[in-house]
């Protein structure tokens, strides 16, 4: 038996550093002199805090070592499975499942999955859009005088100043359009605290927003879509009903089925981060990765202390405990208040954004339940048409009756017996006439009188 040594690992797979380029993420063959890609690799959209962007093909593991999520969170960004809408805040991320938006946001940046896909594209836009201010808002309220790369910053309006990244003005005379620029931010500043407050939303809030936003306006369109289709069917059902129209409600009470449930989905997911506390809290990654960095800082400083006051050890280790315990306790009491501000500003967040589904929720409530009305009114409708045919029926069978007893007494004249009424001799024209009128009037009396009598006991309407 031959034993193999271990296959040795590529340098990229022990670099753990999550900003290397896609290349390193990708693992290909060469059969025949074909290049095949590894199944699962996919290309992500990458848009870092500072609006530019890349594309990176990259496989689940690599975006696991990249965002520290666990393989059952991705599984509900795969495009070959069918999840419904999901909001999860980890410990280092945030997965979003809103109808076509599939994203990963992190601290710094945020992944999207299908950034292809035509419905997304306006999305992309505006998600590029608020980073941008974002940016600028950040390093304005920083105090940074250096805004000269940020000179288009809310000059969106134009097709070329939503670039992917930022564009360089360095040495480009920007000297005299420096007014312009200091306006422009200030009005930008002005637009985002009116909006927001004096500060400045965290950065996975603002693309938090951006998803939201986009998912609740598709909603919202199709709703308004639908509704707008369905009332013209509706009306002309009522008018006329044909095979042709019933199969057009039935198209638009599928579509409206399908629409209530996502549009519920998404309620139900908005009102359980609302619910719990933790969860919401769970979603602050800016503020974990800061407490994260003072954390380290602290420890760091800690060892440096310990390792300067080796003489008196045992005194410097209870220096060192004493030390740690307090700052411990202070910062879970500020992280704890911290969390609380934070979590009620993130409440007011989603909360417009509830109301804004719960809206949606309403509409289309208010929809189907037209959609029930008329329905009710076609089935009464159909109904009296069918007691109409019931009332047809009846009326029929008892003319049948009585056209019966008369020609049974056709059929009794018509017997070979020797009464006057047949020698011609005694019984002539007038007496047959005679027999016929009365046998004609005793049929319309008895009918007459059953018809009567159904009305009597209201088997037949008046």
């Amino acid at each position: 038996m031959r034993i193999y040594p271990p296959r040795s690992r590529p340098e990229h797979e022990d670099n753990p550093d999550p900003t290397q380029q896609p290349t390193t993420n990708l693992a290909v063959t060469s059969v025949g002199g074909i290049r095949k890609k590894v199944a699962g690799v996919r290309p992500w959209l990458v848009l870092d805090s500072t609006g530019q962007t890349q594309v990176v093909e990259a496989g689940k593991h690599a975006i696991m070592r990249r965002t520290g999520l666990p393989a059952r969170d991705l599984r509900i960004l795969d495009p070959m499975l069918s999840y419904p809408s999901t909001i999860l805040g980890r410990e280092s991320a945030i997965v979003i499942n809103l109808e076509q938006i599939k994203a990963i946001i992190t601290a710094q940046e945020v992944l999207l999955l299908n950034s292809r896909d035509p419905s997304v594209a306006p999305f992309v836009e505006e998600l590029k859009r608020r980073i941008l201010c974002h940016y600028q808002a950040t390093k304005a309220q920083e105090g940074d005088g250096d805004i000269s790369n940020w000179k288009n910053l809310y000059d969106l309006g134009t097709p070329e100043s939503r670039a992917s990244s930022p564009p360089d003005f360095a040495g480009t005379g920007i000297s005299e359009s420096e007014e312009i620029t200091e306006e422009r931010k200030e009005d930008g500043k002005q637009g985002l605290e009116n909006r927001d407050g004096p500060k400045v939303l965290p950065f996975e809030f603002v693309a938090l927003e951006a998803c939201l936003e986009s998912a609740c306006s598709c909603l919202e369109n199709e709703a308004t879509t639908l509704e707008q289709e369905a009332h013209p069917a509706l009306d002309k059902l009522t008018s006329k009903i044909s095979t042709l129209n019933l199969e057009r409600v039935r198209q638009i009470k599928s579509r409206l089925v399908a629409i209530s449930g996502r549009v519920q989905k998404v309620r139900d997911e908005l009102e359980h981060l609302l619910d719990d506390d933790e969860d919401m809290a769970e979603m602050y990654l800016t503020e974990k990765l800061k407490q994260q960095l003072k954390s380290s800082s602290t420890s760091s400083m800690l060892v440096q202390e310990s390792t300067d006051n080796t003489r008196d050890s045992l005194f410097t280790r209870h220096n060192v405990l004493s030390n740690d315990s307090h700052g411990t306790h202070t910062s879970t009491v500020h992280s704890t208040v911290s969390n609380h501000l934070d979590v009620e500003e993130l409440e007011m967040l989603l909360e417009a954004y509830f109301v804004q589904v719960d809206g949606i929720v309403n509409k289309l409530s208010t929809l189907r339940e037209y959609v029930d009305d008329t329905e009710d009114y076609i089935n009464i409708m159909l109904d009296d048409k069918q007691n109409n045919l019931l009332q047809m029926g009846v009326m029929l069978t008892t003319a049948t009756l009585v056209i019966s007893a008369f020609i049974a007494l056709v059929g009794v004249f018509g017997m070979n017996i020797t009464i006057e009424l047949f020698d011609h001799t005694k019984a002539r024209m007038p007496e047959f006439l005679w027999t016929v009128a009365g046998g004609t009037i005793g049929t319309i009396f008895l009918y007459a009188a059953a018809i009567a009598w159904y009305k009597y006991k209201r088997l037949l309407e008046s």
